[in-house]
């Protein structure tokens, strides 16, 4: 079990790595924003997982952090993309589809 726990910290740190990579690597803020929350969404699974399971008293409560984690991380992501959204920030010229325009905004 041990074994399998630090391989997942591992995992996490790497995700959590290429969430970084990603911040620095999008052209604008929304990209930006989908990279960061995915990337250390998962980097934190893994790890609080692996935390979990080279500790197995704090299982549970990883299990827990994980559910709260895997609720929050989406709805906050969306409330920060649709202030920029609503702020003026205009995504990259890249950006093919707008879901937000059009829609009710104040």
């Amino acid at each position: 079990m041990s074994i399998l726990g630090y391989i997942l910290i591992t995992i996490g740190a790497f995700f959590y790595f290429l969430g970084g990579l990603g911040i620095f690597r999008m052209p604008d803020v929304y990209n930006r924003l989908q990279a960061g929350t995915k990337a250390t969404t998962l980097g934190s699974f893994s790890v609080i997982l692996g935390v979990g399971l080279v500790n197995l008293d704090y299982l549970p409560k990883a299990l827990i952090i994980i559910a709260f984690i895997a609720l929050t991380n989406p709805v906050g992501s969306s409330v920060l993309a649709r202030a920029a959204y609503l702020k003026g920030i205009k995504p990259t010229d890249k950006t093919k589809v707008d879901e937000y325009k059009g829609g009710d905004e104040k």
